[in-house]
């Protein structure tokens, strides 16, 4: 009797140690809405999230009346509520004010990452990196990235940056993005300040299909199924219903597949962790611990340990006493990522292709205590609420006061005027109004009240004083000056306990730019080749720059005050100018690494002078006769002297900085 055949997929369907490999038994369409249902559910968590960060984000640009009310049953804005009062909301934005006070500190840090190689002989190295680091820093034009983040960082307290390897600009070279919040998504399972503990995480992208064509586009045939997903998109003849305005936001309908716009492609990237088998391997002749895949635990392992039991047997050593490769079985969890359609197509899949095994984002939420992010900004929204109602409740109070009533008896109107012809001759100028008196009756009298002095500016003032204790920005950093002798002192000490209480968060957002200068230079490390590297950081590294050398040292990475700031660029220039006038170096070696604003024309001027000099040296040889010393007017023999030396010879105490 011949034997049954079962499917293959219900015969190994048991076996998941290998994630990926278990997914892939199922066909392409159920795999992807497999991680586009768990991408969605992540997403759609953030929910709150993204309604707190658009209400910090109304208050912080000024529309600070839009939380809606309960009226008479009726759901309705604060605003439209005032309006239909008669009144006008009126609002003082406080908020904005600190935010662009916080942002002033941070600017005017003047600091920037440097590298630092941890093996104080590979040292070099690092300075090389720290100008790899620099240069691509204003290629990315971080000081703007960075201080645009902040801004977000203060508003909604997560701040997301994506780096990665590829074509922009028309070139080729590392490059870092800042993320929309609203497009972010991650699991809601993390609770590690550090982000270490995240396994899914990933971001919608709303591209034009010629930006969709140039990434996943690699053969006519790519092209064609791009161009049958995403039809309308691909059709340049339909234009946009948008009523998105340009300069206003419009993101209020979010959706995790369609985007609003319907000449763009939806494209969902997602990073998760799978898992798989793999050994850990420790090579106990060089100290490394690192990991393989089993299948190539042959030629990795065996063949290497076979190699050293042969070498060391034939120099004389105990097999114990070889150094070999041990290994471990172990589950392993690595970075992977789909780039998805809407429609169940995956474009793109794979391990992480960078070395350091990674996601390419780096992300900071602040405080992150129990899983929960409080933003700056959300700290002041009651007492900007309350400084908005105070100011309004005393607008009304003004204007339902009497100015300037008139009181007139209407006994005492003459014949044929009417009151409207009294009103018109009480608000003329040197007008006359003519009157009937009569004994005992009153006189037509203006009447004029002030407003009530119910303690309004005593609130004000004390919502005021909240306002800068809460968010720890007073008057000193605002710039405000200070009271009539007030001793300079006293104001510099209350600037820095601003500073001070300000250092928290500005420390945690300076931990985030350090993680994401690892990330770069680990990019930089991973695919910039040597001439690339002697073309950024001078010749001056031609001769100690390997790549493979170079990309096997560790770095630390710290916030250091800037080498573009204006103290450190004086402070160096003195340096220098100290060595020349001590006689230490001559002045080329100043004006090549010195910061002076004539460096250039000046070394070109000497260069000029000197060969100059070496053409007219050339040419009293020439004219001496072969074998005779050069003279001079005393009759000893001439020494030329660079003109570099010359100069040197005459210090130059006055030379700008």
């Amino acid at each position: 009797m011949e034997q049954k055949l079962y499917s293959k997929k219900k015969v190994a369907g048991t076996c998941d140690m290998d994630s990926v490999a278990a997914s892939k038994r199922q066909d392409t369409a159920h795999r992807a809405y497999d991680v586009l249902l768990m991408a969605q559910r992540y997403w759609s968590n953030m929910d709150r999230f993204r309604r707190e960060r658009d209400r910090n984000k109304r208050y912080t640009y000024g529309d600070q009346w839009g939380d809606y009310i309960e009226v008479d049953g009726e759901r309705i804005k604060e605003s439209e509520y005032i309006k239909k009062q008669g009144k006008a909301p009126l609002k003082n934005n406080l908020i904005r004010r600190l935010v662009k006070n916080v942002l002033g500190v941070y600017r005017s840090q003047s600091k920037e990452p440097t590298c630092t190689a941890r093996d104080r002989e590979e040292q070099e190295l690092g300075e090389i990196e720290s100008t790899l680091l620099q240069a691509n820093n204003q290629i990315n034009r971080m000081p703007k990235l960075n201080a645009r983040m902040l801004e977000e960082y203060l508003i909604s307290g997560l701040a997301i940056q994506k780096r990665y390897y590829g074509w922009a600009q028309d070139r080729c070279d590392v490059w870092t993005e800042n993320v929309q919040p609203n497009s972010f998504f991650i699991d809601n399972v993390m609770r590690d300040v550090r982000g270490w503990d995240v396994s899914c995480l990933g971001e919608l992208h709303d591209i034009t299909f010629g930006q969709l064509c140039g990434q996943f586009a690699h053969s006519p045939s790519d092209y064609a199924r791009l161009r049958n997903i995403y039809g309308m998109a691909a059709d340049r003849a339909i234009v946009a219903d948008n009523v998105e305005k340009f300069g206003y936001s419009s993101l209020k309908n979010l959706d995790f597949y369609c985007p609003d716009n319907p000449t763009l492609c939806r494209v969902i990237e997602v990073w998760r962790k799978e898992r798989k088998p793999r050994l850990r391997c420790h090579d106990w002749n060089s100290g490394e611990v690192y990991k393989i895949d089993i299948a190539d635990k042959e030629l990795l392992v065996d063949m290497e340990n076979e190699s050293r039991i042969a070498r060391g047997t034939a120099l004389g050593m105990s097999e114990d006493d070889i150094p070999l490769i041990d290994t471990e079985w172990f589950i392993d969890e690595y970075w992977y990522f789909y780039y998805l359609t809407p429609f169940g197509d995956i474009l793109e899949e794979g391990e992480s292709p960078y070395e350091h095994g990674e996601h390419p984002y780096t992300f900071s939420a602040y405080p992150m205590i129990d899983g929960e992010i409080h933003s700056f900004v959300s700290d002041v929204i009651d007492q900007q609420r309350y400084v908005n109602r105070l100011v309004t409740m005393w607008d009304w109070i003004m204007s339902s006061s009497a100015k300037g009533v008139l009181l007139f008896p209407e006994d005492q109107l003459p014949e044929g005027t009417s009151l409207e012809d009294i009103a018109d001759e009480w608000t003329r100028f040197n007008g006359v109004i003519a009157i009937k008196a009569k004994a005992g009756a009153p006189l037509p009298q203006q009447v004029s009240a002030n407003s009530t002095n119910i303690g309004i500016n005593e609130l004000l003032q004390m919502q005021l004083k909240f306002f800068e204790d809460i968010s720890g920005v007073n008057g000193a950093l605002q710039g405000k000056p200070g009271y009539a002798g007030m001793s300079g002192v006293l104001y510099a000490q209350q600037t820095q306990n601003s500073t001070t209480s300000l250092l928290d968060i500005m420390e945690d957002y300076s931990d985030f730019i350090c993680t994401g200068a690892y990330k770069t230079v680990e990019l930089m490390q991973q695919y910039y080749d040597g001439p690339r590297v002697v073309n950024i950081a001078g010749k001056r590294g031609a001769v100690v720059i390997d790549p493979k050398r170079t990309r096997d040292v560790k770095f630390d990475i710290s916030i250091v005050e800037s080498t573009t700031s204006p103290v450190y660029r004086q402070y160096a220039n003195e340096m220098l100018l100290e060595f020349w006038r001590a006689g230490q170096i001559p002045i080329k070696l100043v004006l090549e690494n010195g910061d002076f604003p004539f460096a250039d024309s000046l070394l070109q001027s000497l260069d000029a002078m000197e060969e100059q000099m070496a053409q007219l040296q050339a040419q009293q040889q020439a004219q001496q006769p072969q074998g005779a010393p050069p003279q001079q007017e005393g009759g000893g023999q001439q020494k030329a002297t660079p003109v570099g030396q010359l100069v040197d010879q005459q210090p130059a105490p006055g030379l700008p900085q």
